[in-house]
């Protein structure tokens, strides 16, 4: 019946009917907005009990309404059983972080690089034996045979672009581009070691595989893994992000130190770049778990371990590293970038994933996902198979007094430099002079650390007040012995003035000057602030620069100065000439 034209319908009626009709129609919007905004916040499936919840939430309680923070989401059985927000994408507007709240990778970008590269020899397109001169003829002629493999699995023995590029003068925050990637690894006239002869994480071995994607296919790496990877699995928020300048919606602001702002203006991707929320990338981590999906092998592929020349296993996989929970294996990996703190892990045994992306820089989201694995997986292993150490979740350094010797800066022989520190009465391990990690007391002497590398381990010695040492173990049987600096190891003046001049580095085409100033040798740079050296030994000075902490002073046969090489985390051998 036509309602509008019906002579037996009064008016009322016709008011009612209609009336009734949007009420009903604006009733199920609404009923739907909240829906949404309820999916958009947190996710919860009927398996997960209410105490079970409340859990996960207390771990994320300190990050409010008022401070950045994090989102998480728990995939396990191809389901994503949990998935919320915590604190605030943005500070400056109070813009809540949401399941959909956009996060920048950092590192966590390298598993999707290193599928993109096995996915095209898979396809028959490229061998992970090949040299990469094959397809980056630009890249400079060592005199060994770097392959495909060498970048995937670090061994590659190319300096690090990031540690070179900050050298150079261009910090984190400046606009760096392809093109100066390109520019600077295209200068490198010597490797950190031969290829294959040791393991060295290195953001310039991913960066360039997606250089060799974008030679094979003719595509950008962003291309290619919309095209191959992201789309097919409904991962419409996901991206590769190529060009700073482009807007993304739903992006989160990272945090430094608590409540500055983090800038990232970088469009060089593979080793970072990825852009992504958990709603995505739950959908990543259920197609990683799910052993009947087509590509599965690939899947297995990137777990496995890589290997040295001599045989030995690296212990980690491509764009994964490994590592243990309740006996059971995990395959992960961390993402830190200006602020943004990232974490993907997958335990495939449990059928399990957990994601945790976090802006701000002040939180510790190993810790964060063991105790939410924790609520789901437990240690079934009979008490004699279980390690010796069974980690507390209480940090709390009750004999604060016993651990002040400790505290302190370290310096290693191959030149990296540790501190260890006490706050809030909790063990810190510094590294680099940037990430901090809480570790666990179990001696007197003795630490463990949680995290990336579980069962790392690190045994104090204490012969006197001016000879105190660290040895780290790692659970492979790897070590290395770090001394502390001692104050009271002084030259006079006239010693430290054969130090001070100019010095220039060709590879990198900048220069640096060191001065003599109340009695300190200071680091001098037209880029970054006056850094002070500490008299290690004649030929060592260590500064505070995080990029160059380690400076290995070399003399000619008449003992004069002739320059000095940075040995540095990523970086050895880089050779500075003494010019002035």
């Amino acid at each position: 019946m036509n309602l509008v034209t019906s002579p037996k319908c009064p008016i009322w009626q016709i008011f009612a009917v209609h009336a009734v009709s949007h009420l009903k129609l604006l009733v199920n919007r609404i009923l739907v907005t909240l829906f949404l905004l309820c999916v958009g916040d947190m996710a919860v499936a009927q398996a997960i009990d209410s105490a079970t919840v409340k859990k996960i939430d207390d771990l994320f309680k300190p990050w409010d309404d008022k401070s950045p923070g994090c989102a998480i989401g728990i995939v396990r059985n191809d389901s994503l059983i949990y998935a919320k927000g915590y604190g605030l994408a943005n500070l400056e507007n109070s813009i809540p972080i949401t399941t959909q709240t956009v996060f920048e990778m950092g590192s966590v970008s390298k598993q999707f690089t290193a599928y993109a590269i096995l996915l095209l020899a898979k396809q028959g397109k490229l061998s992970l034996g090949d040299d990469i001169h094959k397809y980056l003829p630009w890249v400079p002629d060592f005199g060994k045979k770097i392959t495909i493999s060498n970048l995937l699995y670090h061994t590659s023995g190319i300096r690090d672009y990031d540690q070179l590029l900050s050298i150079a003068g261009t910090t984190q925050e400046d606009v760096i581009t392809r093109e100066h990637v390109i520019k600077v690894l295209s200068k490198q006239r010597t490797l950190n070691f031969d290829p294959g002869k040791q393991y060295m994480y290195s953001n310039s071995g991913y960066f360039l595989l997606g250089e060799i994607v974008h030679a094979v296919t003719g595509k950008t790496l962003r291309q290619f893994t919309d095209s191959a990877i992201f789309k097919p699995l409904g991962m419409n928020n996901t991206h590769f992000h190529d060009d700073y300048t482009e807007v993304v919606a739903n992006r989160s602001s990272p945090y430094q130190q608590g409540y500055k702002i983090g800038i990232v203006n970088s469009s060089a991707v593979g080793a970072k770049g990825l852009f992504t929320c958990i709603d995505d990338m739950s959908k990543w981590a259920m197609y990683f778990l799910n052993t009947k999906s087509d590509n599965h092998l690939i899947i297995e592929q990137m777990m496995q371990s890589g290997k040295l020349n001599s045989g030995k296993e690296t212990g980690v996989g491509t764009g994964l590293q490994t590592g243990d929970f309740a006996g059971l294996k995990t395959f992960f990996h961390p993402g830190i970038n200006n602020g943004y703190y990232n974490l993907i892990t997958f335990i495939p045994q449990a059928k399990m994933g957990i994601i945790i992306f976090c802006n701000t820089d002040r939180i510790d989201p190993f810790g964060k996902s063991d105790r939410a694995a924790g609520l789901f997986i437990r240690d079934t292993r009979p008490e004699k198979e279980k390690p010796a150490f069974k980690t507390p979740f209480d940090p709390i350094v009750k004999d604060t007094v016993s651990v002040q010797p400790l505290l302190g800066s370290y310096v290693v022989d191959d030149g990296d430099h540790t501190a260890f520190k006490l706050k809030d009465r909790k063990f810190y391990y510094v590294l680099n002079g940037k990430y901090t990690f809480i570790l666990y007391r179990t001696e007197r002497d003795t630490f463990w650390f949680r995290g990336f590398y579980p069962g790392i381990k690190f045994i104090f010695t204490i012969k006197n007040t001016h000879d105190i040492t660290v040895t780290q173990t790692w659970p492979d049987g790897r070590s290395r012995t770090m001394r502390k600096l001692d104050p009271f190891n002084t030259p006079t003046d006239k010693q430290l003035m054969a130090y001070t001049g100019k010095y220039y580095c060709p590879e990198l085409d900048c220069g640096y000057g060191i001065i003599l100033k109340d009695h300190q040798l200071i680091l001098t740079n037209s880029k970054y602030p006056d850094s002070p050296l500490v008299f290690y030994s004649p030929t060592r000075m260590i500064n505070t620069l995080d990029w160059m902490k380690s400076l290995d002073f070399t003399k000619n046969k008449q003992g004069k100065i002739t320059g000095f090489e940075v040995n540095h985390d990523k970086i050895q051998d880089l050779r500075f000439e003494k010019i002035e």
